[in-house]
């Protein structure tokens, strides 16, 4: 344990894990064998962003429950010159589905959006056309170094050979136990014999292998025009599925410039709709700014109500109107304004819980995963992925090997919402890769997984740094909070006390063992020099490069 933080608030809690430190690059993920590769791919001569995409093909061999090629994401990227943009991999609604083509169950809440036989949810019906396999291969041509052949030979070598289940794997197989027994392909792997691999068993994905080894030849092709994508079209006819052929040879990235927030002379970049994120945090940072928090302390009574209230005003604008700008207005300059921010301060009362309504006009799952990686030269990469619940689809499509998304259970089913379905529409996403910038200079990278509860995460991780004075292991690490509205969940290090004076205030106080997922960042230094940092939510490793080349004209004699 490397810190026990304790304020006036009276909270405490211990850093489980210890940060890492270099001056030639760091890379930080949720496993460390995909963290490994990443950090092979920065000692062979390669960048930050062939270390982000080594890192992320070897996530989809040992966090299969989280990342895969038939998913969707979003990278946030900072090249040498010292520009941003976003490359949104998102997945799409596939060109056959209607906004009518789920029945809502009845009786469902509102905000959940279950359909009739969980269609939307488990199965061939529940893939959304993929991003990420074409997002990570144009990003590598475009801003990396290395042939995809080379980044991809970490990820092919730990499918064939296999790797040692961790004690996090197999918890989640035993969460997605009685759906995954459905499907025999997937059950094959994780759950012979019919019970969850346990911690120490070898993972093998030998059919997976032969995919990734022939994307490595044939790039995105292989699966958006090529054989691979004719093995996904049969399965998907063979099984009720919408993917058809031209849903993925029409299928575009798309580059997105980033949301911008000033905040107490810092700079915070994040990312635009379809991402909610970047717009939220923002109005929250604005919300915020006109607050002592510094003073109020980390973890107290006053902070964490502040902290509910801003979180709930978020939620009621982002039900309102977020989406898909193609098909939605997104009222971005309205909700990112100082001013919006300040008439939405006024109406906060101090000491007392308050229901909240949008203030401007017109779901997702927790289990996804985010890395971070530098270089040396100024480039940097985090970027978050998924293919939304754990194992996805619940499905593997024999013939790939692959584990495919269930993102169709993001949209509203119901339609005339904002959510609603639409042929080619990108689903609204909490995901976070941030940036944060003092006196023009990169200060921290940082992101994380968690559903709705990511960019509340990111949020309060940002505070942790600029107004609590974290370190970044404490940052990443310290206990979160999270609301939309209805109760207010507090991680278990939030002393009783807080709570009951929280209680005192109208909140509905719950206990919970963790507020969204494995936090993973990495600190620039003034020197050059790097930190890197992963939470104790997940596996998160983070290894970085130090050292050099020998000096120059050193010569030695062999005697």
């Amino acid at each position: 344990m490397t810190n026990n933080w304790r304020d006036r608030a009276g909270t405490v809690f211990n850093c489980r894990k210890q940060p890492a430190s270099g001056s030639r690059g760091m890379v930080v993920s949720n496993h460390p064998l995909a963290s490994a590769a990443g950090a092979e791919m920065l000692a062979a001569g390669g960048n930050a962003i062939d270390a982000a995409i080594a890192t992320l093909f070897t996530l989809t061999v040992v966090e299969p429950m989280m990342v895969g090629i038939i998913g969707g994401g979003m990278a946030h990227i900072r090249v040498a010159d010292g520009s941003h943009r976003f490359i949104d991999g998102q997945s799409t609604v596939p060109l056959a589905v209607r906004p009518d083509t789920y029945k809502s169950r009845p009786g469902s809440a509102h905000d959940v959006f279950d359909t009739v036989d969980d269609e939307n949810l488990n199965g061939a019906k529940a893939v959304a056309v993929p991003g990420s396999l074409k997002a990570w291969c144009e990003t590598l041509r475009r801003f990396g170094t290395m042939s995809l052949a080379d980044v991809m030979q970490p990820a092919i070598k730990h499918a064939s050979r296999g790797y040692a289940a961790t004690p996090y794997l197999h918890e989640c197989i035993t969460d997605g136990a009685a759906d995954m027994l459905r499907d025999k392909p997937i059950s094959a792997i994780y759950l012979p014999d019919g019970m969850p691999l346990k911690a120490g068993e070898r993972v093998v994905q030998a059919e997976y292998a032969e995919t990734l080894k022939y994307i490595s030849q044939h790039g995105e092709a292989a699966l958006y025009s090529g054989p691979l994508g004719d093995i996904l079209v049969d399965y998907m006819s063979a099984h009720g599925g919408f993917i058809a052929r031209q849903d993925l040879t029409s299928y575009k990235t798309v580059e997105r410039a980033p949301i911008r927030a000033e905040y107490r002379g810092w700079e915070i970049l994040g990312p635009p709709p379809p991402a909610a994120s970047g717009v939220h945090i923002t109005q929250m940072l604005n919300i915020l700014e006109g607050y002592d928090l510094a003073a109020m302390g980390f973890g107290s009574a006053e902070t964490i109500h502040l902290l509910a209230e801003v979180l709930k005003i978020a939620f009621a604008d982002r039900a309102a109107a977020s989406g898909d700008p193609d098909f939605v207005g997104v009222p971005v300059q309205r909700l990112t304004s100082k001013e919006y921010a300040g008439e939405r301060r006024r109406a906060i009362d101090a000491s007392r819980a308050q229901k909240w309504g949008a203030g401007v006009a017109q779901l997702e799952s927790a289990h996804t995963t985010h890395m971070t990686a530098a270089d040396a030269m100024g480039n940097v990469v985090a970027t978050t992925q998924t293919i939304n619940n754990l194992f996805g689809a619940k499905i593997l499509i024999p013939g790939l090997g692959v584990v495919p998304n269930n993102y169709m259970n993001l949209y509203d089913p119901r339609p005339g919402h904002a959510l609603s379905l639409a042929p080619g529409k990108r689903v609204t996403t909490s995901m976070s890769p941030m940036m944060a910038l003092r006196g023009g200079k990169l200060a921290f990278a940082l992101g994380l997984p968690g559903g709705k509860r990511i960019f509340p995460s990111a949020l309060q991780a940002l505070i942790n740094l600029i107004d609590h004075g974290m370190s970044l292991q404490e940052a990443v690490e310290a206990p979160r909070v999270w609301t939309e509205g209805n109760a207010l969940e507090v991680e278990f290090a939030v002393p009783e006390a807080v709570r009951a004076k929280l209680t005192s205030w109208g909140h509905q106080v719950a206990a919970v063992p963790t507020v969204a997922g494995g936090m993973n960042a990495i600190q620039f230094h003034e020197d050059g020099t790097l930190t890197g940092a992963a939470c104790w939510r997940a596996d998160g490793t983070p290894i970085g490069l130090a050292g050099g080349l020998a000096r120059a004209g050193v010569r030695f004699a062999l005697e």
